[in-house]
């Protein structure tokens, strides 16, 4: 897990963030930034450079190595107070609060502005980098890229996709990106995983949530990673998070995402309520309903 950087800002002075700054610029070349090279890249002298860099390093902000020369990296902690740090700038977060998730691929926290919101911090790239870059579309097209860059893209693909699906989709609002910083509205319910539903209302549920499917569809997206544990239920309805790998309809492989997609959904039911799922409700005649924008309710494929 990452640590929660929130109480270094009242820490770190201006220079500091012209060194991470500096770090972050150099490492769109390479992982590793020489030394020599900061004074340019973070507009400092090279005493400063010095000293920043010592605060930083204490910090658990960026990394040091001296095998074959003197050169820096931006942690996580340093890339997430960069993004942090310019969200407060912009009036976006006033206030930081409690964790609401920690995942492989992202940290989700409570933070404040005008009202509860959430911010999450994309971690794609941190640990699996390898299997990132070779699934994931938004790096497809680059040979060599960083877990920075990784996280970065994933973040504004998530924000992008959000802004075009929501209010019409069931998705969270979004609110701001910056980096690999995402702020959006808290989510009202409890993730699908952790719900017990009333027997009269798992068909109900069921028919919500493949409806978000079928809009999702009909503006252009399918999700390609649903599962029980990025869908929240509430008293209003279910709501559609983490949407970084979303692909569009028109992507070779939608129509196997798709019906991916249906069989989790279908699936996480079935094996929870095993008396209320029909066992012939048919995964591939739903795709194939969604694809023809011709889904109304689940209804019409049960006997």
């Amino acid at each position: 897990m990452v640590r929660n950087v929130a109480g270094l800002l009242p820490e770190l002075e201006e220079e500091d963030f012209y060194i991470l700054s500096g770090v972050e610029q150099g490492m769109r070349f390479s992982e590793w930034v020489q030394r020599e090279k900061l004074p340019e890249f973070a507009n400092l002298t090279e005493e400063e450079v010095d000293y920043r860099l010592e605060r930083c390093l204490k910090r658990g902000l960026i990394e040091k190595k001296t095998i074959q020369y003197e050169g820096y990296t931006l942690q996580f902690e340093g890339y997430d107070t960069l993004a942090l740090r310019a969200l407060v700038q912009r009036d976006t977060i006033s206030e930081f609060g409690s964790p609401l998730g920690v995942g492989k691929e992202s940290d989700v926290y409570e933070v404040r502005s005008y009202k509860p919101l959430a911010l999450k911090y994309h971690r794609e790239g941190y640990t699996n980098f390898r299997e990132v870059h070779k699934e994931r579309d938004y790096t497809s097209d680059r040979e060599h890229v960083s877990w920075m860059y990784t996280a970065r893209k994933a973040a504004e693909r998530e924000f992008d996709i959000l802004e075009e699906l929501y209010p019409d989709v069931s998705v969270p609002r979004p609110i701001d990106q910056n980096r690999h910083a995402i702020v959006m509205e808290k989510m009202d319910g409890v993730e699908l995983s952790r719900t017990k539903l009333d027997d009269d209302q798992v068909l109900g549920v069921l028919d919500l949530l493949l409806s978000e499917i079928a809009r999702a569809h009909e503006h252009g997206y399918v999700h390609a990673d649903m599962s029980e544990y990025n869908v929240f239920v509430s008293e209003a309805g279910v709501t559609i998070f983490d949407w970084p790998q979303a692909v569009p309809t028109d992507h070779e492989n939608a129509a196997e995402f798709l019906r991916r997609d249906l069989s989790n959904a279908i699936g996480y039911f079935r094996r929870k309520y095993p008396q209320h799922v029909p066992d012939d409700l048919d995964e591939d005649e739903i795709a194939r309903a969604i694809e023809d924008e011709a889904f109304e309710t689940i209804t019409a494929f049960t006997a």
